[in-house]
Protein backbone atom coordinates (compact mmCIF):
# COMPACT_ATOMS: atom_id res chain seq x y z
CA UNK A 1 0.00 0.00 0.00
CA UNK A 2 1.01 3.47 -0.68
CA UNK A 3 0.62 6.21 1.94
CA UNK A 4 -0.14 9.38 0.12
CA UNK A 5 -0.26 12.76 2.62
CA UNK A 6 -2.38 15.78 1.50
CA UNK A 7 -2.35 19.39 0.83
CA UNK A 8 -5.17 21.01 0.34
CA UNK A 9 -4.73 24.68 -1.15
CA UNK A 10 -6.53 27.40 -0.64
CA UNK A 11 -5.60 31.27 -1.90
CA UNK A 12 -1.80 29.00 -1.86
CA UNK A 13 -1.99 28.18 1.71
CA UNK A 14 -2.11 24.80 3.18
CA UNK A 15 -5.42 24.12 4.65
CA UNK A 16 -7.89 21.60 5.79
CA UNK A 17 -11.15 21.57 5.94
CA UNK A 18 -13.95 19.47 8.29
CA UNK A 19 -16.57 17.35 5.99
CA UNK A 20 -15.43 19.36 3.37
CA UNK A 21 -16.70 22.54 4.77
CA UNK A 22 -15.41 25.91 3.30
CA UNK A 23 -16.34 27.72 7.02
CA UNK A 24 -14.29 25.34 8.97
CA UNK A 25 -10.78 26.15 7.43
CA UNK A 26 -7.56 25.39 9.57
CA UNK A 27 -4.42 26.86 8.71
CA UNK A 28 -1.16 25.49 9.98
CA UNK A 29 1.57 28.27 9.17
CA UNK A 30 2.97 25.68 7.06
CA UNK A 31 4.13 26.87 3.42
CA UNK A 32 3.47 23.81 0.53
CA UNK A 33 6.96 23.76 -0.76
CA UNK A 34 8.31 23.30 2.57
CA UNK A 35 5.81 20.70 3.24
CA UNK A 36 5.57 18.93 0.40
CA UNK A 37 9.49 18.96 1.10
CA UNK A 38 9.45 17.31 4.62
CA UNK A 39 6.94 14.44 2.91
CA UNK A 40 10.10 13.39 0.40
CA UNK A 41 13.17 14.15 2.71
CA UNK A 42 11.26 11.65 5.48
CA UNK A 43 11.37 9.08 2.39
CA UNK A 44 8.04 9.64 0.85
CA UNK A 45 7.52 9.42 -2.75
CA UNK A 46 3.51 11.06 -3.52
CA UNK A 47 1.88 14.21 -3.03
CA UNK A 48 -2.05 14.41 -2.95
CA UNK A 49 -2.76 18.03 -3.89
CA UNK A 50 -6.11 19.46 -4.07
CA UNK A 51 -6.88 22.98 -5.24
CA UNK A 52 -9.90 23.89 -3.21
CA UNK A 53 -10.48 27.32 -4.76
CA UNK A 54 -10.89 25.44 -8.11
CA UNK A 55 -13.31 22.88 -6.93
CA UNK A 56 -15.38 26.06 -6.28
CA UNK A 57 -14.60 27.10 -9.80
CA UNK A 58 -12.46 30.23 -8.49
CA UNK A 59 -9.38 29.51 -9.92
CA UNK A 60 -6.41 27.74 -9.98
CA UNK A 61 -3.46 27.17 -7.63
CA UNK A 62 -1.04 25.53 -10.40
CA UNK A 63 2.24 27.67 -9.54
CA UNK A 64 1.86 25.55 -6.32
CA UNK A 65 2.13 22.91 -8.15
CA UNK A 66 4.67 23.71 -10.46
CA UNK A 67 7.02 24.96 -7.16
CA UNK A 68 6.78 21.66 -5.94
CA UNK A 69 7.17 19.75 -8.79
CA UNK A 70 10.16 21.76 -9.73
CA UNK A 71 11.95 21.14 -6.52
CA UNK A 72 10.93 17.83 -5.19
CA UNK A 73 11.01 14.17 -7.18
CA UNK A 74 7.53 13.79 -5.46
CA UNK A 75 5.19 11.94 -7.53
CA UNK A 76 2.28 14.40 -7.63
CA UNK A 77 -1.69 13.72 -8.42
CA UNK A 78 -4.01 16.99 -8.85
CA UNK A 79 -7.23 17.77 -8.30
CA UNK A 80 -9.90 20.15 -7.77
CA UNK A 81 -12.27 21.89 -10.40
CA UNK A 82 -11.23 19.86 -13.72
CA UNK A 83 -13.74 20.97 -15.96
CA UNK A 84 -11.88 20.54 -19.13
CA UNK A 85 -9.34 19.04 -21.13
CA UNK A 86 -7.37 21.81 -20.87
CA UNK A 87 -7.63 21.88 -17.14
CA UNK A 88 -6.04 17.97 -17.55
CA UNK A 89 -3.30 19.39 -19.91
CA UNK A 90 -2.49 22.62 -18.12
CA UNK A 91 -2.16 20.56 -14.63
CA UNK A 92 0.09 17.53 -16.72
CA UNK A 93 2.17 20.38 -18.01
CA UNK A 94 2.64 21.90 -14.70
CA UNK A 95 4.21 18.81 -13.19
CA UNK A 96 1.19 16.76 -11.80
CA UNK A 97 2.17 13.20 -12.36
CA UNK A 98 -2.06 12.22 -12.84
CA UNK A 99 -5.47 14.46 -12.40
CA UNK A 100 -8.06 13.41 -10.42
CA UNK A 101 -11.51 14.11 -11.60
CA UNK A 102 -14.66 14.23 -9.70
CA UNK A 103 -17.80 16.19 -10.56
CA UNK A 104 -17.07 15.51 -14.54
CA UNK A 105 -16.74 12.03 -13.82
CA UNK A 106 -20.44 11.64 -12.71
CA UNK A 107 -21.46 14.88 -15.54
CA UNK A 108 -20.09 13.90 -18.55
CA UNK A 109 -18.51 10.19 -17.97
CA UNK A 110 -18.11 10.47 -22.13
CA UNK A 111 -15.77 13.19 -22.07
CA UNK A 112 -13.68 11.69 -19.05
CA UNK A 113 -13.26 8.87 -20.57
CA UNK A 114 -11.92 10.37 -24.11
CA UNK A 115 -9.28 12.19 -21.53
CA UNK A 116 -8.50 8.87 -20.31
CA UNK A 117 -7.95 7.82 -23.62
CA UNK A 118 -5.70 11.04 -24.50
CA UNK A 119 -3.79 10.47 -21.40
CA UNK A 120 -3.02 6.33 -20.32
CA UNK A 121 -2.87 6.14 -16.94
CA UNK A 122 -3.05 9.39 -15.92
CA UNK A 123 -6.64 10.09 -14.84
CA UNK A 124 -7.71 9.24 -11.33
CA UNK A 125 -11.42 8.88 -10.20
CA UNK A 126 -12.06 10.75 -7.68
CA UNK A 127 -14.95 9.66 -5.88
CA UNK A 128 -16.79 11.85 -2.99
CA UNK A 129 -19.16 9.96 -1.36
CA UNK A 130 -21.96 10.35 1.50
CA UNK A 131 -22.66 7.02 2.68
CA UNK A 132 -23.27 5.24 -0.12
CA UNK A 133 -24.41 8.10 -2.88
CA UNK A 134 -22.05 10.09 -4.56
CA UNK A 135 -21.49 14.34 -4.12
CA UNK A 136 -20.16 16.82 -6.64
CA UNK A 137 -19.22 20.38 -6.80
CA UNK A 138 -16.77 20.94 -4.03
CA UNK A 139 -19.01 17.98 -1.99
CA UNK A 140 -22.00 20.50 -2.14
CA UNK A 141 -24.22 18.66 -4.24
CA UNK A 142 -25.93 15.71 -3.81
CA UNK A 143 -27.03 12.91 -5.72
CA UNK A 144 -28.65 9.37 -5.43
CA UNK A 145 -25.65 7.34 -7.66
CA UNK A 146 -24.15 4.58 -5.51
CA UNK A 147 -20.92 4.42 -5.44
CA UNK A 148 -20.62 0.60 -6.35
CA UNK A 149 -22.75 1.32 -9.83
CA UNK A 150 -20.21 4.64 -10.22
CA UNK A 151 -16.77 2.97 -9.95
CA UNK A 152 -18.29 -0.26 -11.76
CA UNK A 153 -19.00 1.49 -15.08
CA UNK A 154 -15.84 3.16 -15.07
CA UNK A 155 -13.96 -0.46 -14.79
CA UNK A 156 -15.71 -1.79 -17.35
CA UNK A 157 -14.24 1.66 -19.58
CA UNK A 158 -10.46 0.56 -18.55
CA UNK A 159 -10.16 3.25 -15.78
CA UNK A 160 -9.57 1.22 -12.70
CA UNK A 161 -7.41 3.80 -9.98
CA UNK A 162 -10.08 5.94 -7.57
CA UNK A 163 -9.75 7.96 -4.49
CA UNK A 164 -12.83 7.28 -2.41
CA UNK A 165 -13.49 10.15 0.09
CA UNK A 166 -15.90 9.40 2.82
CA UNK A 167 -16.82 12.86 3.51
CA UNK A 168 -18.38 12.80 6.85
CA UNK A 169 -15.23 11.63 7.62
CA UNK A 170 -13.06 14.02 6.28
CA UNK A 171 -10.63 15.99 8.21
CA UNK A 172 -12.83 14.55 11.84
CA UNK A 173 -9.97 12.27 12.47
CA UNK A 174 -12.58 9.65 13.30
CA UNK A 175 -11.11 6.45 11.86
CA UNK A 176 -11.76 5.25 8.11
CA UNK A 177 -14.42 3.49 6.44
CA UNK A 178 -13.15 0.23 6.81
CA UNK A 179 -16.42 -1.30 5.85
CA UNK A 180 -17.09 0.27 3.15
CA UNK A 181 -13.52 0.19 1.24
CA UNK A 182 -14.10 -4.18 2.20
CA UNK A 183 -17.58 -4.45 0.38
CA UNK A 184 -15.96 -2.23 -2.56
CA UNK A 185 -12.73 -4.58 -2.94
CA UNK A 186 -15.15 -6.86 -2.62
CA UNK A 187 -17.50 -6.37 -5.38
CA UNK A 188 -14.83 -4.65 -7.79
CA UNK A 189 -11.61 -6.99 -7.10
CA UNK A 190 -9.98 -5.32 -10.16
CA UNK A 191 -9.85 -1.89 -8.10
CA UNK A 192 -6.96 0.17 -7.45
CA UNK A 193 -8.58 2.21 -4.14
CA UNK A 194 -6.96 4.81 -2.54
CA UNK A 195 -9.03 5.48 1.24
CA UNK A 196 -8.93 9.23 2.23
CA UNK A 197 -11.01 10.52 4.90
CA UNK A 198 -10.88 9.87 8.58
CA UNK A 199 -7.33 8.49 9.05
CA UNK A 200 -6.25 9.06 12.25
CA UNK A 201 -3.92 7.34 13.43
CA UNK A 202 -1.14 5.00 12.37
CA UNK A 203 -3.23 1.41 13.42
CA UNK A 204 -5.70 3.12 10.96
CA UNK A 205 -3.29 3.22 8.00
CA UNK A 206 -2.37 -0.88 9.02
CA UNK A 207 -6.25 -1.61 8.70
CA UNK A 208 -6.63 -0.14 5.75
CA UNK A 209 -3.66 -2.09 4.24
CA UNK A 210 -4.66 -5.18 5.41
CA UNK A 211 -8.32 -4.42 3.74
CA UNK A 212 -6.17 -4.29 0.78
CA UNK A 213 -6.33 -0.59 -0.29
CA UNK A 214 -3.93 0.27 -3.36
CA UNK A 215 -3.23 3.58 -1.09
CA UNK A 216 -4.28 5.39 1.88
CA UNK A 217 -4.50 9.65 1.92
CA UNK A 218 -3.03 11.10 5.13
CA UNK A 219 -4.17 14.99 5.88
CA UNK A 220 -5.37 16.45 9.14
CA UNK A 221 -4.15 13.33 11.03
CA UNK A 222 0.21 14.52 10.24
CA UNK A 223 -0.65 18.55 10.56
CA UNK A 224 -2.39 17.87 13.84
CA UNK A 225 0.60 15.41 15.42
CA UNK A 226 -1.49 12.30 15.41
CA UNK A 227 1.07 10.57 12.28
CA UNK A 228 4.50 11.00 11.74
CA UNK A 229 5.91 10.87 8.41
CA UNK A 230 7.87 7.80 9.80
CA UNK A 231 4.31 6.33 10.96
CA UNK A 232 3.10 6.64 7.03
CA UNK A 233 6.79 5.40 5.62
CA UNK A 234 6.13 2.21 7.91
CA UNK A 235 2.55 1.43 6.72
CA UNK A 236 3.68 1.25 3.35
CA UNK A 237 4.26 -2.03 2.01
Amino acid sequence: MKVIPAIDLIGGRLVRLEKGDYSKEKGYGLAPLDAAKRFEDGGLTSLHLVDLDGAKGQGRNLDVLEKIACNTSLSIDFGGGIRKEEDVRRALDAGASAVNVGSMAVKDGKEVRRWASLFPRRIILSADVRGRSIAVSGWSEDTSIDIVSFLSSYLLSGIDIAVVTDIDRDGMLSGPSIGLYKELLSSLPSLRLIASGGVSSKEDLLALRDAGCHGAIVGKAYYEGRITISDMKEAEC
